[in-house]
């Protein structure tokens, strides 16, 4: 089992620091968005496995010579409160940061749901009281009175809007309305909060790990570039991606805009999925359109400038849409695919076959 340890923590290691290093410089995510979050969603799964898993075994190691056979021992011991020969507190405290560990993610995920949800109900309050329906539009979407440049979705168990500022509609021409639109119903359509939530709640439950700030940041960016595709059925790609540098590039106008343009909200519009140009606030429980960009989950983080939030999440998509960068050939979409689902079922077969 010892060695089953070392191969979980060397693969632990590896899923923590170089392998998200070298996906979130790459350049064939963008021609692959949804083989890419699905790497980055195996890269987080199979690392906390395999972190947790190698504390386990190792701990595990004096109560039997498989970790089932040690589980049902380790009970055995527990339930006796006594320690088999060979123990050691090296091992215990394996055994307890392991168990410490598996529970603050779960706990923390669990809490980050319930914060989210709790955000988004009281954000569909306020837009009932603080909008007014888009004239001529049967599907929900609400317009509120605001000068910055802001659209968003904001998803929900039983109902999903989305939300427009006037801003939004005197910069745009209708084309390019039509695929703002689009964009952010693919959010609610493919339910990407829940795969920025989970992110999300990574992030909080290791805030001094910088993988996990990264991972965010590159799965906020392959969200907004998978609902582009869907805008793309829609539009064009000149259309939107111009849409797209016109929000993200828009001027700014009084200190309400200011607010929401730098990652703030629009004034009573926190908490919502945003592309007006806020990554948090108007977007904490639903996607946001600052170029449209997306962070639904109650996220409180600050982008300086509208110049950063504009090379973080608009300039990367632009260039998309306008045909710069390599297709990733069938080979590569291949190989991704081997990998994702071999990063999932390698730390089980590691356990397994201990």
């Amino acid at each position: 089992m010892l060695t089953c340890a070392l191969a979980l923590m060397v693969l632990a290691v590896i899923l923590a620091w170089p392998l998200p290093i070298v996906l979130a410089a790459a350049a064939w995510p963008a021609t692959a968005p949804g083989l890419a979050l699905a790497l980055w969603q195996s890269i987080a799964l199979a690392g906390g496995v395999s972190m947790i898993g190698s504390l386990l075994v190792f701990g595990l190691i004096p109560f039997g010579p498989t970790p089932l056979l040690a589980l049902g021992a380790l009970a055995g011991h527990v339930a006796a409160g006594t320690l088999p020969a060979g123990a050691t507190l090296t091992g215990v405290m394996a055994l307890c940061l392991a168990l410490i560990l598996a529970a603050h993610l779960l706990l923390n995920l669990g809490a980050t749901f319930v914060r989210a949800e709790r955000q988004r109900r009281r954000h569909h309050t306020l837009i009932a009281l603080l909008s007014e329906p888009m004239p001529f539009d049967e599907t929900g979407t609400r317009v509120i009175d605001h000068a910055a440049p802001v659209a968003y979705c904001l998803p929900g168990a039983t109902r999903s809007a989305t939300v427009l500022s006037r801003g939004l509609l005197r910069l745009l021409d209708a084309d390019q309305l039509r695929g703002v639109v689009a964009h952010e119903r693919a959010h609610l359509r493919q339910q990407h909060h829940l795969v920025l939530l989970a992110f999300k709640s990574w992030h909080s439950a290791l805030p001094w790990f910088p993988i996990a700030n990264r991972a965010e940041t590159a799965v906020a960016l392959l969200v907004e570039m998978l609902a582009d595709d869907q805008a793309r059925q829609v539009v064009d790609d000149r259309t939107l991606a111009t849409a797209i540098a016109l929000v993200g590039t828009a001027p700014i106008d009084g200190a309400g805009a200011s607010s929401t343009r730098a990652g703030g909200s629009a004034p009573g519009y926190g908490d919502g999925i945003s592309t007006g140009g806020a990554p948090s606030g108007a977007a904490a429980t639903g996607h946001a359109l600052g170029g449209f960009g997306v962070d639904g989950l109650g996220d409180r983080r600050r982008i300086e400038s509208p110049a950063d939030w504009s090379a973080e999440l608009v300039a990367p998509r632009v260039r998309r849409l306008l045909g710069q960068g390599r297709v990733l050939p069938p080979l590569g979409r291949g190989a991704v695919v081997v990998a994702t689902a071999g990063l999932i079922l390698l730390p089980a077969v590691l356990l397994v076959s201990a």
